[in-house]
């Protein structure tokens, strides 16, 4: 079976681990990787996002681990739109997370104009950081958890106010 998974992987946490084990569990992965001009587009909040190549680098390190253990290949491409390489015609399954499931329903439409079967859209629930919330990539950028959810002291003043000579965020999510 051929697999699909694509995002911005940035950087690589916990619950993308998740989706790629998933995925791998489930056959051959085919994953997008959003290019440089696409990955601002897709964000909720406005950050920096690493350049596609060191991006590609640490993901082509974290898949291989995984694809090992499962005795599966994959392979990287290069996400210009996203709806992405999930509206080829060889893929059987596409691994998503909850608030990507609307783009697996339009992945579906466009392959059925296309004359393709439609994907079994696999949706893998969030993975939560201790404090309860879900982890992401823009949480960690922030400061707020390490990759696994481990909730890092914030430092600030005594209201809990980012220190602005030692925040590195810069202030924007």
């Amino acid at each position: 079976m051929d697999v699909a998974l694509g995002g911005t992987f940035d950087p690589v946490h916990d619950g993308h681990r998740r989706l790629f084990e998933r995925a791998f569990e489930l056959g051959d992965v085919t994953v997008g990787l959003t290019s440089d001009e696409l990955a601002p587009q897709t964000r909720h909040v406005e950050r920096r996002v690493r350049p596609f190549d060191e991006r590609r680098n640490d993901l082509a390190d974290e898949l291989e681990s995984i694809a090992n253990e499962y005795d599966r290949s994959f392979e990287i491409r290069t996400l210009e739109e996203p709806t992405g390489i999930a509206t080829e015609e060889p893929f059987d399954y596409l691994v998503v997370s909850p608030e990507t499931k609307a783009g697996g329903e339009r992945i579906n439409e466009i392959r059925r104009e296309r004359g393709y079967d439609p994907l079994e859209v696999i949706v893998v629930p969030h993975l939560r950081a201790d404090d309860g919330d879900i982890i992401s990539s823009t949480r960690i950028v922030r400061g707020e958890i390490d990759e696994h959810g481990n909730v890092l002291e914030a430092e600030g003043d005594d209201e809990g106010r980012p220190n602005t000579e030692t925040d590195t965020t810069g202030g924007a999510s």
